[in-house]
């Protein structure tokens, strides 16, 4: 039986768009969905009762390279897995740590063999190998797991992304014969997903979606995405690579997007996004809701006795005004992180549960279009 396995409920014949179930080692996880993410095994400002209970949360996506460092891979091995570790009782994905060390361009080398890196807690020298990555993740017991992958910034040569996607590709197969190493010996826990490279060029992503399937994994995913880029360009590079990737495996586009940009994605093919805009912008002032984004430190909101949002559930706007959420702003109160991020990530989910909805009651077509008007308004209004 498959650690995970995917299954197709509904699909829209116009677009790409597909409703699925997710079947993973902890629990099933209905798709199209947006992962939070929880970079240090926490969701900043929500508790795991809060995602569960407020959002029902099925999956949420941990950042191994973090982990590796802070509080290290075999600690929370020995302390039963991420899963108990964090007191998450259902799905975990966890990327490589790759898209964090190409970050730190100052504090890294690339290599045949992989990537030395200097941390940025303490500069300790370290080497993350498509093979170590693999052994980490095994270690944390998550569901999903990602192979370790070079992600260049944009712009990019042509030449330079061509050497990147080889590397790349080199790469997913040293991580799948570890992963299947470990396989047979019973110590994994979930599935490794490959990631498709190529920056900005359909025919070295075509390239590196081509070969990529050879390995003949449970899952794809594209990454490279949201490196400076046009959003134009990153929606052009999703639609040119899914349909090279096999209909019955679930896709996976790491690191997007905006609200108005989930149903395009979904549009295309895509299952599974993630991106730490609705926590970060959150924490950060900037709240999404059905009118528009409302930036709370604006004196306008300072005696508004209305919700954040009046066509909003989420117990932010059920229960605090615009003026107090701007005092907790400004008064620098950890509430406000906790109320915005709350509200933030269930704006997202409401907006991904519609998506799924309309795919599955067959009225996709009409929503995007009402998504793309409202997002061409609200252009005009900024």
């Amino acid at each position: 039986m498959a650690r995970v396995r995917f299954e197709i409920l509904a699909e829209c014949r116009q677009t790409g768009a597909r409703a699925g179930l997710l079947h993973t080692p902890h629990g099933v996880v209905e798709t199209p969905v947006f992962m939070p993410v929880g970079t240090q095994a926490a969701v900043k400002g929500m508790a795991p009762r809060d995602l569960i209970e407020q959002l029902d949360v099925r999956i949420l996506l941990a950042n191994t390279y973090h982990l590796f460092l802070r509080p290290g891979h075999e600690v929370i091995r020995r302390l039963g897995g991420l899963h108990r570790f964090m007191s998450w009782p259902r799905a975990i994905l966890t990327d490589s740590g790759g898209f964090q060390v190409f970050s730190l361009a100052a504090l890294r080398r690339v290599t045949e063999e992989g990537v030395w890196f200097r941390s940025h807690l303490n500069g300790d020298a370290h080497l993350f190998t498509p093979q170590s990555t693999v052994d980490v993740q095994a270690a944390l017991g998550s569901d999903i797991m990602m192979v370790l992958d070079e992600c260049l910034p944009y712009p990019a040569s042509h030449e330079a992304a061509r050497q990147s996607v080889a590397r790349t590709i080199r790469w997913a197969r040293a991580a799948f014969a570890r992963y299947r190493e470990k396989s047979c010996r019973g110590e994994v826990a979930g599935v490794l997903f490959p990631i498709v490279q190529g920056s900005m060029y359909p025919d070295l992503r075509r390239q590196c979606a081509l070969e990529l399937l050879e390995l003949e994994a449970e899952g794809y995913a594209i990454g490279g995405l949201s490196v400076g880029e046009p959003r134009a360009l990153s929606l052009e590079m999703v639609e040119s690579t899914v349909p090279l990737l096999p209909r019955e495996r679930p896709r996976y586009v790491m690191g997007v997007g905006l609200p108005e940009e989930l149903a395009e994605y979904v549009a295309r093919g895509v299952d599974m996004m993630d991106c730490v805009l609705p926590t970060r912008n959150a924490r950060n002032g900037c709240l999404f809701t059905s009118s528009g984004r409302v930036v709370i430190k604006q004196a306008r909101y300072r005696d508004d006795p209305a919700p954040l949002d009046e066509n909003c559930t989420c117990y932010t706007c059920r229960n605090f005004s615009r003026a107090y959420l701007r005092h907790l702003f400004q008064a620098g109160e950890i509430l406000f992180a906790r109320l915005a991020t709350l509200h933030n990530l269930h704006h997202y989910f409401e907006r991904m549960r519609q998506i799924r909805r309309a795919i599955v009651e067959g009225w996709f077509v009409g929503l995007l279009a009402a998504t793309r008007e409202r997002a061409e308004y609200e252009k005009g209004v900024e």
